[in-house]
């Protein structure tokens, strides 16, 4: 890709191929650039554990694919190691996770993820460390 950031259609419909996050857990992008995303998801029955709470996986699954499209939009990275810590409860409806790239080097790059819902309620934050591949 140039380095031009593509449009928001043109990522959409990329990273639409990432199914599990889109299709079974519905992540949508809703803005992108290089070394930056912000990816929301709708809470619903399916997201949900034993408990009534939003489970850590469906987070999780957010903040990676939100990790996914800022970290591939002009090269190919892989995740080496990504932690997460959970800091409360969801109490909206709608989680928001917005990724930042903190280093950009040549073989690797350190992110992270700060996970929220509509209300504003910080809900988990993630530290990824990213691989150049090809």
């Amino acid at each position: 890709m140039s380095n031009t950031d593509p449009t928001l259609g043109e990522v959409q419909a990329r990273f639409a191929n990432d199914r599990f996050a889109t299709e079974a857990c519905g992540c949508t992008v809703v803005e992108a650039r290089e070394g930056h995303a912000i990816c929301e998801l709708t809470v619903g029955p399916s997201h949900l554990n034993a408990m009534g709470a939003v489970m850590g996986g469906a987070i999780f699954t957010l903040a990676d694919f939100a990790l996914a499209v800022a970290s591939n939009l002009h090269e190919h990275h892989a995740s080496v190691n990504s932690t997460i810590d959970f800091m409360s409860r969801v109490r909206g409806k709608r989680l928001v996770a917005t990724c930042d790239a903190q280093k950009r080097g040549r073989t690797l790059s350190f992110y992270t993820v700060d996970v929220s819902d509509e209300l504003g309620t910080p809900v988990a934050r993630m530290s990824a460390t990213c691989c150049r591949v090809g």
